[in-house]
């Protein structure tokens, strides 16, 4: 590996920009599931913009878009609703959902050391 590879397709600051493989995974995924809403999450100093799906049952996904524009119109493709994450936070199915997967992880990791 060179030494700047790692900044291939980097963007302003050196973040990674989105890529069609980006958007294939959001769009594979939301049509994988039923009851999907699009948040979209703030360039940061880390990261830039990226769209978290959520889907009915609380799973969701998180992958880098090309801007909030950008994820608007990808939403609007999906047919979900697009939200802004820092307006209206996000939802509580998806808190639920991690809360659960923890638990499952736990009593497969006690599971695992018992055997």
């Amino acid at each position: 590996m060179g030494l700047f590879s790692r900044f291939r397709g980097a963007g302003p600051g050196g973040l990674r920009r989105a890529d069609g493989a980006d958007e294939e995974h959001l769009r594979s995924w939301a049509a994988a599931r039923e009851g999907v809403e699009a948040f979209v999450e703030p360039r940061t100093t880390v990261t830039d913009t990226t769209m978290v799906l959520v889907a009915k049952d609380g799973e969701w996904t998180r992958r880098r878009v090309s801007g909030p524009d950008g994820a608007r119109k990808l939403a609007r493709s999906l047919k979900i609703p697009v939200y802004d994450v820092q307006l209206v936070g996000y939802p509580q199915r998806m808190r639920d959902h991690d809360a659960r997967q923890k638990v499952l992880r736990e009593r497969q990791r006690r599971r695992d050391l018992g055997a």
